[in-house]
């Protein structure tokens, strides 16, 4: 009887296009292999683990016997988003995708997150967790104002010091 699990997420590292990878322009995506293409790309954990052993892995070393249990995750919900992907990991379904926020988040969402930290915010709109910071990382040092922002997805990100 297996008595632990360790279980390894690589968030938005993907090993090929899911099939309905036209319907949010993704076609022709593998992340990794992409990565592997590029660069001498060198994981001896992951590698002993079964990384290059899963179906559609390209340019990876397969191992003989991995020393773990190895696959990849496609997803039945609908939305490509970090939360719902780790729903669905912990078993919960969703026929429908959650909201995306390109115009950032609105005041119900907003007015709640102010009220409970007592904190101004700065941002409120999709970028990068790098780009946002660039942007509004002096301002925030000198404010304390809490950075808010999400991506391409419904999630809502807090960038603070």
């Amino acid at each position: 009887m297996i008595n632990r699990v360790i279980w390894i997420i690589l968030d938005s590292v993907g090993i090929g296009a899911l099939p309905d990878a036209q319907e949010y322009g993704d076609v022709g995506s593998d992340t990794l292999g992409n990565i592997a293409k590029q660069v001498d790309l060198r994981l001896p954990n992951l590698t002993q683990l079964g990384l290059g052993n899963i179906d559609g892995a390209q340019n990876l070393k397969k191992v003989e016997k991995p020393i773990g249990i190895y696959g990849k995750f496609a997803e039945i919900s609908r939305g490509k988003d970090t939360t719902i992907g780790h729903w669905e990991m912990a078993g919960v379904y969703s026929p429908n995708p959650f909201p995306t926020f390109p115009e950032g988040f609105p005041k119900e969402i907003l007015d709640p997150f102010i009220a409970q930290t007592g904190r101004e915010i700065l941002g409120n709109k999709p970028a990068s967790g790098t780009e946002i910071l660039d942007e509004l990382g002096e301002e925030h040092q000198k404010t304390g104002k809490l950075i808010v922002y999400t991506s391409a997805d419904s999630v809502f990100q807090i960038a603070a010091n």
